[in-house]
């Protein structure tokens, strides 16, 4: 069942968002972060994490970016599946990309994605990544390989 969402804002993850973005990781994903994985990115100068919230302060959606030697790792990128298909990731991702920028000063971003997951492979390849390789059998639950992409 899909639900239509008019009104969310995009905004840091803050230490009381904690369980509500844990169980969004662990709706989306076969092998989830737990609350502690999250619990440190609110203290790690390298990382930050946005989440898309509703005006009944529901968590929607977030995704994740780690700043690694001057370039941006992202990961994470997760959207309730009751709102996808309505561009609540693509705004997340674009946040994202401008808070490198601007914070970090990147200018390469980097993420693996499932290659059988192709809405999410179109998604980045909408936002400029382009495929450059393959980590064969990266994933598990179930095993599949990932799709290294990058937007330079």
């Amino acid at each position: 069942m899909t639900a239509q969402i008019q009104d969310y804002a995009i905004r840091e993850m803050r230490r009381d968002d904690l369980e509500k973005v844990t169980a969004l990781e662990a709706a989306c994903f076969s092998m989830p972060w737990k609350y502690m994985d999250f619990e440190e990115v609110l203290s790690n100068p390298h990382r930050v994490y946005l989440v898309a919230e509703t005006e009944k302060q529901e968590i929607i959606g977030g995704c994740m970016l780690t700043e690694i030697v001057g370039e941006g790792d992202i990961s994470n990128v997760a959207v309730d599946k009751r709102f996808r298909r309505q561009k609540i990731a693509t705004a997340l991702l674009d946040r994202l990309l401008e808070h490198g920028r601007r914070e970090y000063g990147i200018s390469a971003f980097t993420l693996e994605v499932r290659s059988k997951n192709v809405p999410a492979i179109r998604l980045y390849e909408g936002a400029g990544f382009r495929a450059e390789g393959i980590r064969p059998n990266f994933y598990e639950k179930p095993k599949d390989d990932a799709v290294i992409m990058w937007k330079r």
